[in-house]
């Protein structure tokens, strides 16, 4: 029993070593925010451009389809990051035996 308190106390949490560094940032030149700002801007446009085809594309469907295509993103979004079902659809699920 000795062993499992003394792993919870090292896993560590309040050393404080580790706080505050990713919010400190070393001060930046004007022109090295300039273009940090300048490349902010063309990934974002690239973005709202990407979402502009995207939804160009599904205008393109039904109202039906565009549901059932969401529905599949969705699923599949939250496999590729190994996420679990929400809680209560699991636990409604129909059983097979």
């Amino acid at each position: 029993m000795a062993t499992a308190a003394q792993a919870q106390t090292d896993a560590g949490g309040g050393s404080g070593s580790g706080e505050g560094t990713e919010n400190a940032k070393p001060p930046q030149s004007k022109a090295a925010r300039r273009k940090a700002k300048k490349e902010w801007k063309k990934k974002r446009k690239e973005e709202m451009e990407q979402e502009r085809k995207v939804k160009a594309y599904n205008k393109k469907n039904t109202k039906k389809t565009r549901k059932r295509m969401k529905k599949t993103r969705k699923k599949a979004e939250m496999h590729n990051e190994n996420k679990r079902e929400f809680f209560v659809k699991r636990w409604l699920k129909r059983r097979r035996h």
